[in-house]
Formats: structure tokens, sequence, C-alpha cells
């Protein structure tokens, strides 16, 4: 028998006790559910990047931000050797130049970000401590678009780069590198909700990755397939609405009226309520999804 608080005298004939094996409580701050929501959008963020994880995770997300970086790195480093005077691509354009790289990283990382929890029915942990739903969907949006923000910004700022080492006009390449800025911020919102809704209803992780690339690249061949023959027929009224199916034509149209970027598809938005249509759509899309990932996560139980 010992004298501590967690000491007791066992009965006759009983060879039960208690001992004290050190355990304490916890008597520090309680930081609450925004330092948990912080905490969480960190987590997801180093996630989708694969830090913190098995190097094998690290390889197709560090891959795709290479091979996104790769060719504006080429473009320059031609810049700068024939001393150019601008360079030959827009800021605002690159994104939908390099649609296809983009897509496959949404659809690579954007299951990561949610299916995993909904397949391992993790969610209920995070459900367990006072971090309430919606706060659990704007961590996991919120860090999707800063990963998606951090692609489509890395490339800009090597353009930025070489243009000021090719001695081209500082201050005209600082106005569209931040306009070109500015243009990856609302990419970067549009992909990630659309993401994440898809791969919130497809748990399983090949379903996620299968749907979202199957959204994205059908929705991009829809709209410039329409857009082209549109075009070649003399209709760019109706080349200029298709813009509309795509989400990289889409957010290409809002740059061009709202940013006043030059078109990087077919055909841009036609005329002022082209331009004010393609404004109401994104807003419209971004609500609806981030409504509808609210309404699937109301449905997740937690016993």
């Amino acid at each position: 028998m010992t004298d501590g608080p967690y000491s007791v005298v066992p009965a006759a004939g009983d060879t039960s006790a208690i001992h004290d094996i050190g355990y304490r409580s916890y008597d520090g701050p309680r930081l609450g559910a925004t330092a948990i929501g912080r905490a969480l959008f960190v987590h997801t963020l180093r996630g989708a990047y694969g830090l913190g994880r098995p190097a094998r995770s690290k390889v197709m997300p560090m891959l795709l931000l290479a091979v996104m970086a790769v060719p504006a790195l080429i473009i320059a480093s031609v810049a700068i050797a024939t001393d150019a005077g601008t360079l030959p691509l827009q800021y605002t354009a690159y994104a939908v130049n390099v649609q296809v790289v983009v897509s496959v990283f949404v659809a690579s990382q954007a299951p990561q970000v949610v299916s995993r929890d909904l397949r391992f029915r993790v969610v209920a942990l995070y459900f367990s401590r006072p971090l309430s739903r919606a706060a659990y969907v704007q961590a996991k949006l919120l860090a999707m678009t800063a990963a998606l923000f951090v692609l489509l910004a890395a490339p800009l700022l090597v353009l930025y780069g070489g243009a000021l080492l090719a001695k081209m006009p500082v201050w005209d390449n600082t106005r569209d590198v931040l306009v070109g800025l500015a243009g990856a911020a609302v990419f970067a919102v549009v992909l990630a909700c659309l993401g994440l809704v898809v791969s919130a209803f497809t748990p399983r992780r090949g379903l996620g990755v299968a749907a979202v690339v199957a959204v994205l690249l059908v929705l991009a061949g829809v709209s410039g397939a329409v857009q082209g023959i549109a075009s070649d027929q003399g209709r760019p009224d109706v080349a200029g609405w298709a813009g509309l199916v795509s989400p990289f034509s889409l957010v290409d149209g809002v740059q061009v009226w709202v940013l006043g970027a030059d078109t990087s598809t077919a055909q841009g938005p036609p005329g002022t309520s082209g331009g004010i249509v393609f404004v109401l759509v994104t807003l419209a899309l971004v609500v609806c999804t981030y409504l509808l990932l609210l309404a699937r996560y109301r449905r997740v139980s937690v016993s």
C-alpha cells in the first residue's frame, strides 16, 4: 500500500489496487475552435503537397509544381538570352495554357483533402471537438484554394523575375503580374470549389480522381469545341457564351471583363452584358458549391 492521491486500501482478500502512474491533467490555455480550424487549414495545406506524409505522397504534387514552373523558366530564359522587349505570353494566359496540368493537380489532391476523412470516418473525430461543420468545410476549402494558388502563382513569379532580368519595363510587368496573380486567385477559388464538391460525393479516392478529371477536362473540351466551331461559322456571340461551360474559360472571361486582360480562348465574353453574366455565374458557382459542401457534411454522422 502507498500513500498517494490515487492509492486505495484493498479489501480483505482483494489484490486489486489503483496506482498513480504520473498522468497529469492539462491546465494550459484552451485555444478553442478558431485554433482548431487554423491547425486543420495548415495540416490540409501541407498534406496537399505531401509535407509531413510519406515520400511517395510528395511525388505527384511536387512533380506537377515543377511541370508548371518549367515552361515559365524556359520562356524567361529565352527572353533574357534574346533581350526581348516583352514576354511572349501574358501572365493572365498562363493558367489557361496549362489547364491540363492544373486539372491533374486538382484531380489528384482534392480527393486527398476530403475523401480520406470520409472513407475512413475520421470526420467524426473532428466534430467531437468544438469545430462546427461549417468551420471544417471552410478550412478544407481555404487550404485547397491556397494550394492551387501556390501552383498557379509560382510560374507567374518566375516569368516576372525573367522579365526584370531581361530589363523589360518594371512598372508594366509589375502591374501585369499583379493582374495575373489576381486572376490566379479567382482560378484557385473556382477550381477548389469544384474539385472538393465532386470529391466529397465520391469517398473512394480512385473514383474521386476520375470524376474530377472527367468534369474539368470534358467541360473544357466541350467549351473549346463549341467556341472553335462557332468562330469558324462567324458566330462570335455563340463562341463567347460557350465560355460559360468550362471553369477555365469562365474565369478567363472574368479576367477579360474585370481585370482588362486579353482573352486566352477563342472568344471572350460578348460585350458588357456578357461580362456581367460571366461574373455572376462565377459567383453563383462558388456559392452553390460551398452550400453543397455544407449540405454534404450535415449528412455525415458523428456516431
